[in-house]
């Protein structure tokens, strides 16, 4: 038993290391499983599953569920907390979540709480459209 344990842990922290190269880019289940099928790494898809849901549950990822179709995107949790500071992007062909970082944003939200008296959520605060290689 030991030994399925040391497994699992060894598993868990290639997913880790994995989302953590990623620089703060949004990952989905799916393209983590594939990323270990390209590297000839075998982990399940359902180890996948259980390990992105205990590393959110830790607090070392953030889970995003931008529209309830389509599946979870993952994110790796930094020491700062630069989420808070921006919203983001999901293209509706691709599925692709990125973040929106611009100057302009902190005057936007401002505006929205000053004008509208609502203060707007930017880790849920979502656009959609289309990404530049979905419209090439």
């Amino acid at each position: 038993m030991a030994r399925t344990n040391h497994y699992r842990t060894r598993q868990r922290e290639a997913i880790m290391d994995y989302i953590i190269s990623l620089d703060g880019a949004h990952v989905t289940a799916a393209q983590v499983a594939e990323h270990f099928e390209k590297e000839k790494i075998p982990v399940g898809r359902t180890t996948i599953y259980r390990h992105l849901e205990q590393l959110t549950i830790s607090g070392k990822l953030r889970k995003y569920v931008t529209d309830g179709i389509s599946g979870a995107c993952y994110q790796h949790v930094e020491q700062r907390d630069d989420c808070r500071i921006h919203l983001h992007l999901k293209c509706e062909e691709c599925g692709k979540l990125q973040h929106l970082e611009c100057g302009m944003l902190s005057e936007i939200q401002q505006h929205v709480l000053d004008e509208h008296d609502f203060k707007v959520n930017a880790m849920k605060t979502v656009l959609y459209g289309q990404c530049d290689n979905c419209r090439d």
